[in-house]
């Protein structure tokens, strides 16, 4: 039986980036508008926060020890113990509309992150793109056109690569090569224009079946590599942002949410709004998430 609990109610503006460390059996998520940087432990209960600098995009663990992360101007190395930020690079210093968001590690220990539009009274622009970090520290833009990025994640085998754009309700799915992080044939994998949905962060479990988040709709969906949908989860508040499992065997879902800073009185049919959920029963695991080897 499925069962949704809120295991930090921590009220995020907008939780994001849900990244599970299987050697420190910790679940490390962020809110970007806090700015703030969150450390689960489910074993204890706790919740140690950092506060960061600038509005963050997602984060990932280094092998080296530390985080990678990016914030809005760009890629930076960070240092729990320390507090430190180190700048890696900013590939899109000369666009002050722009700031990163979503990403995640591939299998093979490269970080990706995309960037998003965010201009405060502009209309929309599909001025961004989604990078590649390669241990070397070099920077490659892979997608350029976007609006929003989001919901990368790759198949259990690395031959798939799914992203979306979140001025879009299309999901893409890309040919990738593990051996050099090169992608090609991009094709449509989901197209939910007909349910009025867009996606935002996602995963992939050990079966290939690939979980979104669907914000303002309030629901996790699962779809199979065919792109039949398989799961639907209602959840308990309406923004969900990311996913990932979690957990010593990796069976629990982690799903962050947003507030988006609306009022209490916006919020007052979801009180837990904005908090890290844990969803277990699903009866399926994930795959342990790679390190970031830079």
């Amino acid at each position: 039986m499925t069962e949704i609990t809120c295991v930090v109610d921590s009220k995020s503006l907008l939780g994001e980036s849900t990244y599970w460390d299987p050697k420190a059996k910790v679940l490390w998520w962020i809110d970007i508008w806090g700015p703030t940087i969150h450390r689960y432990d489910p074993a204890t209960g706790r919740n140690d926060t950092w506060r960061a600098p600038e509005y963050l995009g997602c984060l990932a663990v280094r092998e080296k020890g530390g985080l990678v992360l990016t914030m809005t101007s760009g890629f930076y190395f960070f240092d729990p113990g320390t507090g430190a930020v180190e700048p890696i690079v900013d590939p899109e210093a000369d666009m002050p509309d722009t700031r990163f968001n979503d990403g995640k590690t591939d299998r093979q220990g490269r970080f990706w992150s995309g960037s998003m539009f965010e201009a405060e009274g502009k209309p929309p622009a599909k001025i961004a793109s989604l990078y590649r970090l390669d241990p070397d520290l070099s920077v490659h833009r892979m997608v350029e056109g976007i609006g929003c990025s989001n919901g990368l994640a790759w198949s259990p085998d690395s031959r798939t690569m799914y992203y979306t754009d979140s001025h879009t309700s299309l999901v893409w799915q890309w040919d990738f090569d593990a051996a050099t992080g090169g992608i090609a044939n991009r094709r449509v994998f989901l197209d939910l224009s007909a349910e009025g949905y867009i996606v935002d962060g996602a995963t992939v479990d050990e079966a290939g079946t690939y979980w979104l988040t669907v914000p303002f709709k309030g629901k996790v969906q699962a779809y199979d590599p065919k792109g039949k949908l398989v799961t639907s989860i209602d959840m308990p508040a309406d923004i969900p942002t990311c996913c990932e499992f979690g957990g010593p065997n990796l069976d629990t879902l982690y799903v962050t949410s947003a507030t988006l800073r609306r009022s209490p009185e916006a919020l007052k049919d979801q009180p837990q709004a904005g908090g890290l959920f844990a969803i277990a029963g699903l009866g399926v695991r994930g795959l342990p998430l790679v390190p970031f080897r830079g």
